[in-house]
């Protein structure tokens, strides 16, 4: 529900609650993950989607039902085999979905849409008063509450009228997900919370100042990284040229590099694309990347120019392990020819190498198996 907040306070700022569903559990293929949400308001507008339509009105019928006496719900919509148009995902997966009421002046303040926060909510017992008077808790701050100690100095109070117990337990559990950015169901050995956690953007560092830098500046900007350009050379880094980025450095990349990694600028997220086709800027930039617990690291160049580059990697010292991280030449193979396409093909392997899927350079009609498998959002120990 985090990206729906901004729609949750203009849908109570009439003084009158609406609800909120969310999913919480998706297995097998579905359209959207764990913690997509839709707001259904007094008056029967809609903000959102779950599902793309297969379970919207079906949940538009429970939310009605919570408007009108409060108590949450909790259903799961899963595939009919004797009808696929009944209530149920004819995608095959299955849904499970909180319907909670959500009361005017529930968060005091709305982050920005990009800002670091979470949100917990508690999910057991739907029918119960306790889990009925349990407003969802905003933590504005996930990082300074990321240890056990610092959620329960920020929020051990929130935490203790949620559960109706002594919160440290909870803290202990839900810190490191804070940490994480994680999102999923912490069980308590009797309360149930479902986290969803929403970190500062992902970086996307591109290395060099070309047309193909600019164009995969707009493909990651779209796909809400903070982009960042790096080139050592002035007369190519006007930031004109790049209006997607967030950042124009005029830095040698492998200074600059080492520099926001001390920092703590750079975290397992990070995507670094080095473009600069150049050996005296490549090969010392990728000797940092690569040293580094970062998401991505790809560089461009024609097979030829890759086995130059692995040899000079291997001369500068890095281990058979780092340099098999290196996706070089960089891509997925879609036949792309200009600038745009080419970061298409990129960025195409940037989500495939995050997600751990496995590339197959086959059309999806000619595989089998669930299109979406998302990971399951369960978190119990």
């Amino acid at each position: 529900m985090l990206d729906m907040l901004d729609a949750l306070a203009a849908a109570t700022a009439d003084g009158l609650p609406c609800a909120a569903a969310t999913v919480i559990r998706a297995s097998g293929s579905v359209p959207r993950p764990a913690g997509t949400s839709m707001l259904i308001h007094h008056n029967g507008r809609i903000t959102g989607s779950l599902s793309g339509g297969c379970v919207e009105a079906a949940v538009v019928a429970l939310a009605e039902e919570v408007l009108t006496d409060g108590q949450p719900r909790l259903e799961s919509f899963a595939y009919s085999d004797t009808d696929a148009f009944a209530v149920g995902l004819s995608c095959g997966g299955t849904l499970e979905v909180l319907i909670q009421l959500i009361t005017p002046g529930a968060f005091r303040v709305i982050p920005s849409a990009e800002a670091p926060c979470a949100l917990v909510r508690r999910i057991d017992a739907p029918g119960t008063a306790r889990n009925s008077a349990a407003q969802p808790l905003l933590v504005a701050d996930p990082g300074g509450a990321a240890t056990p100690a610092g959620l329960l100095a920020a929020h051990g109070a929130a935490l203790a009228s949620m559960l109706d117990m002594d919160p440290a337990h909870a803290a202990a559990r839900l810190a490191p997900l804070l940490a994480a950015g994680r999102t999923g169901i912490v069980e308590l050995g009797g309360p149930v919370l479902f986290l969803e956690s929403r970190l500062a953007p992902a970086r996307l560092v591109v290395i060099g100042a070309n047309d193909f830098s600019a164009a995969l500046a707009r493909q990651g900007r779209m796909l809400g990284y903070h982009v960042t350009i790096c080139d050592a050379r002035p007369a190519f880094t006007a930031e004109e040229r790049f209006p997607a980025a967030h950042q124009v450095q005029v830095q040698w990349p492998d200074r600059y590099l080492r520099a926001e990694a001390s920092a703590g600028r750079l975290d397992p997220r990070t995507v670094v694309c080095v473009l600069s086709h150049d050996a005296k800027f490549d090969i010392p930039v990728l000797v940092e990347a690569l040293r580094l617990d970062i998401a991505y690291v790809g560089a461009m160049g024609s097979r030829r120019s890759h086995e130059q580059r692995m040899t000079a990697l291997r001369d500068a010292g890095l281990s058979e392990t780092e340099t098999a991280r290196l996706h070089s030449p960089i891509g997925l193979d879609i036949g792309a020819a200009t600038p745009e396409e080419t970061a298409l093909s990129v960025f195409a392997e940037i989500v495939a190498a995050r997600s751990g899927a496995a590339v197959t350079g086959q059309p999806l009609r000619t595989l089998s198996g669930p299109i979406h498998p998302f990971t399951r959002q369960h978190i119990s120990h």
